[in-house]
This record gives C-alpha cells, sequence and structure tokens, in this order.
C-alpha cells in the first residue's frame, strides 16, 4: 500500500509517531445536530472513546494526518477505566467529528 500524500505539497507523509494515543469526542447536550465538529465549538464535545493510531507529517507544510487505527478503540467513556486509561496513554488530542 502507497504512503499517504499530501495533496498540497505534492510529498509523501512520513510516520512521526507509531503507537499515537488520541481521544474521540462526542457532542454534548441533546440537539447533537446543531454542534460543529473540528475546532468551531470545542466547549461543546467531551471524551467519547480512546483510539490508537500513526501519526505521520508531511515535511513540506507540516500537515499531520492520524492513520492505522485497528477497527475497534481501546476504552469507551462509560467504561470505569476511560479516565485512568487516557492518563496512562497519555492521549491529549480529541478529534471533535463524528
Amino acid at each position: 500500500m502507497p504512503k499517504p500524500a499530501c495533496s498540497k505539497c505534492l510529498r509523501f507523509f512520513r510516520p512521526k509517531t507509531n503507537g499515537f494515543y488520541f481521544i474521540e469526542g462526542m457532542p454534548v447536550g441533546t440537539d447533537t445536530r446543531r454542534v460543529q465538529p473540528g475546532t468551531a465549538e470545542p466547549e461543546n464535545w467531551k471524551p467519547y472513546k480512546l483510539w490508537v493510531g500513526d501519526l505521520w507529517e508531511c515535511k513540506g507544510c507540516g500537515a499531520e494526518i492520524l492513520v492505522g487505527s485497528p477497527p475497534n478503540c481501546i476504552a469507551w467513556h462509560h467504561e470505569p477505566n476511560f479516565d485512568e486509561l487516557v492518563a496512562l496513554y497519555g492521549a491529549t488530542l480529541q478529534i471533535n467529528d463524528c
């Protein structure tokens, strides 16, 4: 399988961190259809799932992507040890999208 490529720089992404732990967010509240994804409304998102993948970087523009996550997450927010696992793996990046 070819490496991911940056369509802006016309270069391949390169591995930066293998085994990069991150959080998938979920909208807060009852009317979740109105919550904007990404960085628009970070206060309207909360941790949902803990994932692991590989962080790749474009050496041209510095863009980063997460690839290679398995089909199943490591933990769900309702599990009693979720917060401990997030802390243990040092997951600080939260993806605010569904």
